[in-house]
């Protein structure tokens, strides 16, 4: 089992029962931060003393406070971590459950496992936990069952560029221009409606602009 681990959370009772967990695996040597620099701190310095944590748990979102930081997000610490070290086995523990945030985080292997936090999040994080050590990835039940349902949408390079014109202010009109000149097809006026709409029903957005705030939100554009 893991004989070093580093828990990143702003919360102390998150950040407890997640010690609780670890130590009912035989986990002894356990930090805590509360700041997502502070984490990357402690993680390079068990590199730099020949001495690295052998696993990372981090949730995503942390509350901003008096401190300015440069990781404002678990999701930018590990964007940095898996470029700097590839090695390190990381654990996501959120209440974030956003497909296209999983999908970034999960499908494209910058982390080993994905655990959403709830009433078996615990449970799921001991698996996690588990599994990861015997070199496995690991999944909530809840979105692998969601990533695998016919419902799922596959966001593709067109709908970002599509989402991205939107978040600038571009009318279905200008886009449909835009995507001409681009020679990006399909560029009619009628298709490119149909797509925003079915990209705001995905999202479950209200409007245009809510649809543009929610995949911002989940780092897409």
């Amino acid at each position: 089992m893991f004989k070093k681990v580093l828990i990143s959370d702003d919360l102390d009772s998150i950040s407890q029962g997640v010690l609780n967990t670890l130590e009912s695996l035989n986990i002894s040597n356990i930090d805590k931060t509360l700041y997502c620099d502070d984490a990357y701190l402690k993680l390079k310095k068990g590199y730099l003393d020949k001495n690295p944590y052998q696993l990372f748990i981090t949730d995503l979102s942390f509350i901003a406070d008096h401190r300015e930081q440069k990781f404002n997000s678990g999701k930018d610490l590990i964007n940095t971590l898996t470029q700097e070290h590839p090695d390190l086995k990381i654990i996501v523990y959120s209440i974030e459950d956003r497909l296209e945030n999983v999908k970034q985080l999960y499908s494209n292997n910058k982390v080993s496992a994905y655990v959403c936090k709830g009433r078996n999040g615990l449970k799921e994080l001991k698996n996690a936990i588990i599994d990861v050590y015997d070199n496995k990835t690991y999944l909530s039940p809840s979105i692998s069952d969601r990533l695998k349902s016919k419902n799922h949408l596959e966001i593709t390079d067109y709908d970002i560029e599509l989402l991205k014109l939107l978040s600038i202010g571009l009318s279905q009109d200008e886009i449909s221009s835009n995507f001409k000149q681009k020679n990006i097809s399909p560029n009619s006026l009628s298709s490119i409606e149909k797509k925003i709409n079915k990209l705001k029903l995905y999202f479950n957005a209200q409007n245009a602009i809510h649809l543009v705030s929610i995949t911002k939100d989940t780092g897409l554009i």
